[in-house]
C-alpha cells in the first residue's frame, strides 16, 4: 500500500512523519535518556505517555525507518529499540528545537541544561554525539578515547537536580 502525502514539500513530509504530539518526544527519550525498552519509555518520560500511544508511535517510527526493533539478547521476552541513521541525524534538529524552546518558552532549568550544552557545543558537539549514538544504536565504533557526550549531558542534568 502506497502512502499518500499532501505534497512533495520536504517540510511537509517531515511534519507528516514527526509532527504528531509524541514522535519527537519518543526519539528524544531514546537519544538523551538512552531508553531502549518499552517499559523505560513508558515509565521514565516526564510527559507521561499512555501505553497505547507509545506502542502506536514506536510502530509508526519503525515503519518510517527511524527506529528499529530486535529481540533483546539479555531477556528473551523483551524487545530493544534502536535509533536508525535517519533518527540519529535529527540531533541538530533537536538541538535547535531545544535552543528555541529555552529562549521562548517557560522551561525548567534542570530540563533545559542539556539543550543549553548542545547549543553552546554547536555542530562539533552534535557530530560527536551522533557518533556516540551510532556506536550505541548501530554498533559502529567511534574514535578511540572519544569522550562521552551522553555522560556530559547526563552529568549536567544530575547536577541541576542536586541543586534543588
Amino acid at each position: 500500500m502506497k502512502e499518500e502525502h499532501r505534497s512533495g514539500c520536504p517540510i511537509n513530509l517531515a511534519v507528516e512523519v514527526l509532527g504528531d504530539k509524541w514522535s519527537l518526544v519518543v526519539i528524544r527519550d531514546m537519544m538523551f535518556g538512552n531508553r531502549r525498552h518499552f517499559r523505560e519509555l513508558l515509565h521514565s518520560s516526564e510527559e507521561g505517555i499512555a501505553s497505547n500511544i507509545l506502542a502506536a508511535r514506536l510502530q509508526r517510527l519503525t515503519q518510517h525507518g527511524l527506529v528499529s526493533k530486535a529481540a533483546d539478547p539479555s531477556h528473551k521476552q523483551k524487545v530493544i529499540y534502536s535509533l536508525t541513521e535517519p533518527a540519529i541525524q535529527l540531533v541538530p534538529v533537536l538541538a535547535h528545537l531545544g535552543a528555541w524552546g529555552r529562549r521562548h518558552l517557560p522551561v525548567t532549568r534542570e530540563l533545559s541544561v542539556r539543550a543549553e550544552l548542545l547549543e553552546r557545543g554547536g555542530p562539533e558537539l552534535w557530530a560527536e554525539f551522533m557518533d556516540e549514538l551510532r556506536e550505541q544504536h548501530l554498533g559502529i565504533p567511534r574514535p578511540e578515547g572519544a569522550e562521552s557526550v551522553f555522560a556530559r549531558l547526563q552529568a549536567a542534568y544530575e547536577a541541576e537536580l542536586a541543586r534543588e
